[in-house]
């Protein structure tokens, strides 16, 4: 076994409401006969966390530690059990294909790389509009570089007094207007939970929230799933930080449209 992201869950704080159990699309969690949830198998956990943002009592929540790898295939037979064909396309690392039945060749219906429902190929169809030709259709809000969180340091003296933008890497390509809405007056970082190695995020981010006074903060995500990591990053960076600043939190869908208004 290696040290892998895995769920815990706190049974004090759980309050057997259940919600988490139907947000995992793995079917990793169940309750188990003190209405507590409980990890059904390791194998089936994938560590991404989307059962996070359902829990009521914030009884959830992400660790790394020894455990069995996350098996797909597992996962995918478990779900097809008991939910149903519909409900196990959606298995992450599946990609929306049937596991290979034995015997036959290889490559039909074996999982796509990283086949979590935010990597899922999909078409955005979108009405066409008449070009402009030679015309700029709106400027640049950047105010300042680098932007990626690897690459930015605390000690900076661009973020003190500053309104700041924490912005999943997806979002402004998802959003048509991403520097009007969102980046003007602000400062920007940007990250990926997913593919970046987020070690010393929390730290780093809790290091510029103690340097400078920061007026607001603003965490702009992707609908999928694993793109609520960031802002988990943000809520435990806030607290190590000791600041007591609220976090708003604005999700964007594929199609570039808000579908929740910031909150916090």
């Amino acid at each position: 076994m290696a040290a892998r992201k895995i769920i815990e869950i706190d049974r004090e704080k759980c309050n057997g409401c259940g919600l988490c159990t139907t947000a995992c699309a793995e079917g990793a969690l169940v309750l188990d006969d003190g209405n507590k949830a409980v990890l059904a198998k390791e194998i089936y956990c994938d560590g991404l966390g989307a059962c996070l943002d359902v829990c009521p009592t914030d009884a959830l929540k992400v660790v790394e530690r020894e455990s069995e790898a996350y098996e797909a295939k597992a996962a995918y037979q478990h779900v097809l059990k008991i939910r149903g064909k519909e409900a196990a396309r959606k298995v992450h690392g599946m990609g929306g294909a049937e596991p290979e039945p034995s015997g036959r060749g290889a490559g039909r219906g074996t999982p796509m790389a990283q086949g979590c429902p935010g990597s899922l190929a999909r078409e955005v169809k979108r009405p066409g509009r008449p070009a402009i030709e030679g015309k700029v259709t709106g400027e640049s809000e950047l105010s300042q570089w680098p932007v990626q969180l690897h690459l930015v340091s605390p000690q900076a003296p661009t973020f003190n007094g500053s309104d700041l933008l924490l912005a999943a890497d997806c979002t402004a390509f998802a959003s048509g207007r991403f520097h009007q809405d969102f980046l003007k007056g602000r400062k920007l970082i940007i990250a990926c939970p997913k593919l970046d190695d987020t070690t010393g995020y929390v730290e780093k981010l809790a290091e510029i929230l103690r340097r400078n006074t920061v007026h607001s903060l603003t965490v702009l995500i992707m609908t999928v799933p694993c793109c609520s990591g960031l802002f988990r990053i943000v809520e435990e960076a806030v607290a190590l930080s000791g600041k007591n600043m609220p976090i708003k939190r604005v999700v964007i869908g594929l199609e570039g449209k808000v579908l929740s208004p910031p909150s916090g």
